[in-house]
């Protein structure tokens, strides 16, 4: 399934039908709280269990695998730690988060497992996975990494093992792995515990021949470890673990097959059969452990049969059932289940009962025809729980329906984005098109569109005689098509051509000779001929190429002996490749209709594999992922040249299987820095089928940063700066686009139909520029509006849903949400609805959460009684779902959806006015058209509508407001107050990933409530957070007995899919780094202060190493901006208390800062400042590479969080490099930010760009003096190399001072607009920075103040144009005049204290210097040598006292006194006070 970006919300709508459920294996988790069961169409099912009773309930449903699920196993020896690892027939294998339902780690490997064991080595810290199949090893594997760790090797007779055990013999260290092979040869390996890959090849220590060929299961008895049970199809046997002697045999009942079995006690088996039977023997005497073991067995003396568990009456099945026997501790108490999944997806699980010797001697003495009955303790299955689901759960076009039964199947589905319109093919051969948000609304949501009749509008579309297989919308692949043009396939062996506008059947091809399976669309590269065709696959094996202009069949290839299973291209040659189910190739000629030649094996595949490389390279790696469907696997290639001991198959199947197998790392690990990727649509709505019989549900993906992208083009002001818009766009190199993420430019514009009343507004005729624009926004609206609606934590403030209904319109939804989760490789979890009727009954409704008068409004008891009680039931379900359990369901999901809703309402308040409600739409419409009409007011009733207007625009800004803040800051302490006790957290490693997401709205979604959740924690929550990921922070420039890292290393376990952050920080970093050893938390200092309310950060109670390179580096990345983000913003600011201070906090505030400090940031201890602060430098600063290009999240990240915590990294930062590496950044600002930010999505360098700038503006703002001195040292450096650049041959046009001159300005400007007194200490300094950034040019026409106003603010800085001078009035006393002439710089000594005016003559010949402190005002003169050679002498020729100046004057040092010449001779001292001296020279 195809998702655009990471941040999607996926809705499912299930329908009224349960998914197919064909169960192929089954597996109990070790709290007995999960079931999960896989099955034949590559879904898994989670149940939730009760531990006590067994009763399971339908969770949700795991999708993603390719091909039917064979293995399940645990992952882990903790209880508590919810991971499963499945394996797919397809050789995909996949570790899953229980909890969460994502997807950590996924893998195609070219091995297939039939069985695959958790089994815990001595002198490891978890599980290994021992798995055996198609394949002549055993690979033992880690469960997260999903790596091989080593491989069991056989050396005599190696052959596919068939059956496997490990166990751990009494007394010794060692573990003994058994094997069985096809052929019947047992294997002895003894493990250590020290193997890993790199040791030698681990060959069998023994092996014996036995007389059992394809056995199914081999199981040592736990009790006893002397016998050991192997089971066939047609017997079971007992052996002696010692000479591998046969003890005992029993043979399969009639008309069954042996499944598997397992020990129940030295002298109990339980074995189970393909008709879903569990069968109970007691053992003879020679079996179990006593004096007569191993004797010769008296023939009186056989297995006996005490028990069957069976289910009455039980139909017989279509397939083997998947069964399990589990063995759990509860209470102290062992229990014993049998559990069993069937093909019609029932799961029954029967308690096995304790039988004494005593009951058993008298059931041996009592004559019964079969042995008692037992049957199972629960029985549940998919359908049953949807049965009892009243109401039953809704689907997409429930309202064509009658009733609660289910109506005509849905078959087929397409969304068409542009029309915002989804296309449903149905059982019947009718095709229904309708508005897909109006449609979602109508299922999901209250509202007003619950009275209307006939809404929302449809178009049918009969045409078909039977069921419509496929549709296809050509325009969507490729513009070259027509953009009315649909095209379906049915049963009935048509393919028909419909206009989608005019709703007519434009042509019905009938050329196939089977149902049509498939509609697809050639590459665009191929013969302009070919280009105006379909092509459709059919069940009779035909393929065709149907031409949609000319109405007519081009090509027919029917010669295909075996189903279709791949169609490839090669345009370029004119072949379409054909590959069916056999393994044979079909070369068909476009043009011509020829079939070019047939292939088979190796070349069959090699052709194949062209086509899949040429794919690639085409759409430079894109298709490289699809190409591999429908290659067969190499390991089955490999074993087939073995066998014919043929060496160019066996090196051509070892080629294509590590190509696979790399293309698959890349697909999985590529980061392609932070490239920005297509635009995905704002809704996408796919059909879903768990097997090709069953109707289709549909899955709603809700994509983030698409919908916040469109809304953020329909911001105020769209019309007054749309041409300038256009222009500035152009110059960029941007192109418009539209909602489906193409160029507006590409594609002929497309015509509204006469059905079509809804969705794009129905009229006909080419949409314009202008209509184009308000169809696209409009459905982004109606998005929006479902979205919100759906995530918005109704029932937590009802004053807010309030407003939400009246003034944001947003809808109270009508049931509880099935929401999704979306992970790694596109794997997905949905939820069912089965789970959350059943989670929310029992549950006391209080009045404050979910009210008792509905929606609707009334008494509470009134209306009640008149509703059935059904709606009752499934309202106040809702009520609670929407205040708790939708925040209690995972830490992904509430992560995800505050995202979200936080992202979108800022989106939304920064719009005008932008309201769901429709009224208000309406108003905005009208006022934009009024204020484009007329400038002028032209009566009291305009201006009153313009403030009603205001008022109004006000109050929705608010709303929206109201709603992030709920969300952000508010909600874990309401849902608390509601009663929850299972709030999910968001995760903060999740939000830290984000912490500079390439889309802005997301990024600050992400910081707020990542500083939210930060704040919450509380300082023992932090601390804990701190312990927990400083390990992970790589060490820079560290000496080496200077590490100080905390090892309380439990680390989170979630994992989400990094964007951005999954960089290599440093090659050698990742790899020489060692895990965090685990160990346990330190406990806390009793002296804290246990009154403050804080909530702690709770970790996992389980800690682990990271399980691959990939991960490691994912963690230190997620480390680093963590703790970047703590010390920046919870780490000690050492100026806080120092009257210099800028920024001048409350007490309180001061006081809240000092308490809230993370160990390790202070100022006393400040190691993890000082590891923290070179890992931001390093990002900063180090050069380009393909493990951490120039333009990434995570480089943003560490440049945002130095900028943020300068004073908390300023002791341990070289600040000299940090500055000009962010100046580096900032080089071409003008070029790359836009200089209107509206509409134009920034490009990586430009988002960088702007980044460094915020940070610089931080830096200067914290830390003023250390900005002027580090950029004045700076200065002084380059002027000293411009003297002697001749000599030293340096090329300074290309030094960053020289190219950052603008920005460095920018910066100093800031500085003096915002800290004036703090400038006027550095007042030489500045000028210096000034004098080097200006352009000396332009200083000869123009005065200072011209040129950089700014510094002339300052009374002790004059320019003279005369005689191109500036003289500067320092605080030491000095005064230096710059020679801009001769570009040297003079100092004197003017005063004995600060400088507090200067100014030069008229004429230049005199300047005037005056310090209010010493009472002095002097005059001086500049000579020069004889023709102005020789050195300039300054001298004073005058001096007078002045009055002393009143201490209030003094406060406010920037106006105390101005010097202004009046005449060439005469110089007049202005004070603060208004009163003026007159001096002469």
């Amino acid at each position: 399934m195809s998702v655009a970006t990471s941040l999607s919300v996926p809705v499912v709508l299930w329908g009224k039908t349960a998914p197919t459920h064909c169960i192929s294996c089954i597996l109990l988790s070790r709290d007995q709280r999960t079931l999960a069961t896989g099955c034949y169409d590559g879904q898994i099912c989670l149940w939730q269990v009760d531990p006590d009773t067994l009763k399971m309930t339908p969770r949700c449903l795991l999708v993603g695998h390719t091909g039917p699920v064979l293995c399940l196993s645990k992952a882990s020896i903790m209880s508590d730690n919810n991971f499963i690892v499945s394996s797919s027939e397809t050789g995909e294998m996949c570790t899953w988060d229980l909890v969460d339902g994502k997807c950590c780690e996924v893998v195609k490997l070219p091995y297939v497992h039939t069985n695959i064991q958790a089994y815990h080595l001595s002198g490891q810290d978890d599980v290994r996975l021992f798995c055996n199949g198609y394949y002549a090893e055993v690979l033992v594997m880690d469960p997260f990494s999903l790596e091989i760790v080593f491989t069991l090797s056989s050396r005599v007779n190696p052959d596919w093992i068939c059956a496997l055990h490990i166990l751990r013999p009494a007394k010794r260290k060692e573990d003994v792995v058994l094997a069985l092979t096809t052929t019947g040869t047992v294997k002895v390996w003894t493990l250590t515990g020290q193997e890993n890959k790199a040791s030698e090849p681990l060959f069998e220590n023994e092996s014996k021949q036995i007389r059992c060929l394809n056995a199914l299961s081999m199981t040592c008895c736990a009790y006893n470890q002397r016998t050991v049970l192997v089971l066939c199809s047609k017997f079971w046997q007992i052996y002696d673990a010692g000479d591998f002697s046969v003890l005992c045999s029993v043979i399969s009942p009639r008309g069954e097959r042996w499944l598997g079995g397992d020990f129940l006690a030295t002298d109990r088996v339980i074995v189970w059969s393909d008709e879903g039977k569990g069968y109970l023997y007691k053992l003879p005497a020679n079996v179990a452990d006593n004096r007569d073991f191993h004797t010769r067995s008296v023939e009186t003396d056989n297995p006996f049969l005490y028990c069957v568990l069976s289910v009455p009456g039980d139909k017989p099945l279509s397939c083997p059932p998947a069964m399990r026997f589990h063995l759990v501790s509860r209470g102290g108490r062992f229990l014993k289940y049998l559990l069993r999944g069937d093909s019609e997806g029932q799961v029954l699980a029967w308690a096995v009962p304790d039988v004494s010797g005593s009951q058993l001697a008298q059931l041996r003495q009592e004559e019964f025809a079969r042995p008692p009955g037992m049957p199972p303790m629960v029985t549940t299955s998919l359908t049953k729980a949807w049965a009892d689901m009243k109401p039953p759960p809704v689907g997409i076009l429930d309202q064509l329906d009658s009733g609660d039964l289910p109506g005509v199947k849905l078959t087929a589905s397409i969304y068409l984005s542009q029309q915002n319109r989804l296309v449903v093919g149905r059982e019947d051969g009718s095709i229904i098109i309708v508005p897909a948000t109006q449609t979602v609304l109508l299922q999901l949501l209250h509202g007003r569109h619950q009275q209307y009749d006939d809404w929302p509008p449809h178009q049918l579309l009969p045409g078909h005689a039977g069921r419509v297989n496929c549709l296809l919308y050509p325009h969507h692949h490729h513009p070259r098509y027509e953009r009315s043009h649909l095209v379906s396939g049915g049963v009935d062996f048509a393919v028909c051509l419909w206009d989608l506008y005019a709703g007519t059947l434009l042509h019905k091809f009938c050329v196939h000779a089977g149902e049509i399976t498939q509609l697809l669309v050639p590459p665009p590269n191929c013969t302009p001929r070919i280009q105006t065709c379909v092509c459709s696959v059919a069940s009779d094996h035909s393929v065709t190429l149907l031409s949609l202009t000319q109405r007519r069949c081009y090509v027919l290839a029917s010669r295909h002996l075996f189903p279709v299973v791949s169609i490839k291209w090669r345009p370029l040659d004119d072949f379409m490749v054909v590959g069916c189910s056999d393994g044979t190739v079909y070369v068909w000629q476009m043009e011509t209709g020829h079939l070019d030649r047939v292939l088979h094996g190796i070349g069959a595949e090699e052709v194949l594999f062209a086509c899949d490389e040429t794919a690639a390279a085409g759409a430079s790696g894109g298709g490289a992922a699809a190409g591999e469907v429908g290659l067969a696997n190499p390991a089955v290639h490999f074993f087939r040249g073995l066998r014919h001991r043929n060496l160019s198959a066996i090196r051509h199947a070892t080629q294509r299987g590590l190509h696979q197998l790399q293309q698959l790392h890349q697909g999985a690990h590529q980061d392609p820095g932070d490239v920005p990727r297509p635009r995905g649509l704002p809704l996408d709505v796919q059909g879903l089928r768990t097997n090709p019989r069953d109707p289709e549900a549909h899955v709603l993906c809700f994509d983030i940063e698409a919908l916040i992208g469109i809304l953020a083009k329909m911001k105020e002001g769209a019309e007054n700066v749309q041409t300038k818009l256009q222009a500035k766009a152009e110059s960029v190199g941007f192109r418009p686009v539209n909602m489906d993420g193409r160029d507006a430019a590409g594609s002929p514009g497309g015509s509204g139909g006469s059905g079509a009343r809804s969705g794009i507004g129905g009229t006909a005729g080419r949409w314009n520029s202008v209509s184009a624009e308000s169809a696209m926004a409009s459905p982004s609206m109606e998005v929006a509006q479902l979205l919100l609606s759906l995530l918005h934590a109704w029932g937590m403030d009802p004053d807010l849903d309030r407003v939400c209904e009246t003034k944001l319109g947003l809808l109270r939804p009508m049931l509880p949400v099935s929401f999704g989760v979306v992970s790694k490789g596109g794997y997905m979890s949905l939820l069912l609805p089965t789970w959350l009727p059943q989670a929310l009954t029992g549950e006391t409704v209080t009045t404050e959460t979910a009210p008792a008068t509905l929606a609707t409004g009334g008494t509470p008891g009134g209306l009640e009684k008149d509703l059935p009680p059904e709606l009752v039931r499934m309202e106040r379900s809702t009520r609670l779902f929407t205040a708790r359990a939708h925040w209690e369901l995972s830490t992904t999901l509430t992560s995800t959806h505050l995202l979200a809703v936080v992202a979108l309402a800022n989106t939304l308040m920064a719009m005008s006015n932008a309201s769901f409600v429709p009224e208000q739409e309406r108003s905005r419409k009208l006022h934009r058209q009024a204020t484009r009409s007329s400038l002028g007011w032209a009566s009291k009733a305009e201006q009153d509508s313009e403030e009603l207007w205001t008022a109004q625009q006000a109050q929705i800004k608010q709303g929206w407001s109201l709603l992030a803040t709920l969300h952000c800051v508010l909600l874990p302490d309401k849902v608390a107050a509601a009663g929850s006790r299972t709030f999910k957290r968001p995760q903060v490693e999740m939000l830290a990933r984000r912490w500079q997401h390439h889309c802005l709205e997301v990024r600050e979604a992400a910081q707020a409530l990542l500083l939210a959740e930060l704040g919450r924690l509380g300082p023992r929550g932090r601390k804990a957070l701190v312990d927990a990921w400083a390990p992970y922070v790589p060490a820079y420039g560290t000496a080496p007995g200077d590490t100080h890292a905390p090892q309380t290393a439990g680390t989170t376990t979630s994992q989400a899919n990094s964007t951005g952050a999954s960089n290599l920080l440093s090659p050698a970093s990742a790899e020489n780094m060692e895990p965090p050893a685990p160990s346990q938390p330190q406990p806390q200092p009793a002296g804290e202060d246990e009154d403050e309310e804080e909530e702690e950060y709770t970790e996992e109670a389980w800690a682990r190493k990271p399980w691959s390179t990939a991960e490691l580096r994912r963690k230190q990345t997620t480390a680093v901006v963590l703790l970047g983000v703590i010390g920046a913003e919870f780490g000690q600011d050492a100026a806080a208390e120092a009257s210099a201070a800028p920024v001048h906090l409350p007490t309180r505030e001061q006081q809240r800062r000092k308490s809230s400090v993370v160990e390790g940031f202070g100022l006393g201890h400040n190691s993890l400042a000082r590891r923290t602060s070179l890992a931001l430098t390093h990002l900063l600063l180090a050069e380009p590479s393909p493990q951490l290009p120039a333009h990434t999240q995570l480089r943003r990240a560490a440049i945002d969080l130095l900028g943020r915590g300068f004073t908390v990294w300023e002791p341990h930062l070289d600040v000299t490099k940090v500055l000009l590496g962010l100046l580096e950044l900032c080089c071409h600002a003008d070029k790359l930010v836009p200089s209107m930010t509206y509409g134009l999505p920034l490009s990586p360098a430009a988002d960088s760009c702007r980044t460094a700038r915020h940070a610089l503006t931080l830096i200067a703002t914290a830390r003023p003096a250390a900005f002027i001195t580090t950029m004045a040292r700076e200065v002084a450096r380059y002027n000293t190399l411009q003297q002697n650049s001749q000599a030293l041959n340096v090329n300074l046009h290309s030094s960053v001072l020289h190219r950052a001159k603008p920005e460095i300005l920018r910066g100093v400007e800031l500085l003096i607009d915002k800290m004036q007194s703090e400038m006027s200490d550095l007042l030489i300094e500045v000028v210096d920075i000034v004098l080097h950034c200006v352009d000396p040019g332009h200083l000869k026409q123009q005065r200072l103040n011209e040129v950089f106003p700014a510094v002339c603010r300052f009374q002790q800085v004059s320019h003279c144009p005369h005689t191109r001078r500036i003289a500067v009035g320092a605080r030491s006393g000095q005064v230096a005049i710059y020679e801009l002439r001769s570009n040297r710089c003079q100092t004197v000594s003017a005063h004995s204290s600060s400088v507090t005016a200067c100014a030069f003559s008229p004429d230049g010949k005199f300047l005037a210097t005056y310090s209010c402190q010493e009472n002095r005002l002097s005059f001086w003169q500049t000579s020069t040598g004889m023709f102005g050679l020789g050195n300039s002498q300054t001298r004073c020729v005058k001096s007078y006292s002045t009055a002393p100046i009143p201490d209030m004057s003094r406060l406010n040092p920037a106006r105390l006194a101005r010097l202004v010449w009046i005449n060439n001779r005469t110089v007049a001292l202005m004070l603060a006070d208004g009163s003026e001296t007159r001096f002469n020279v």
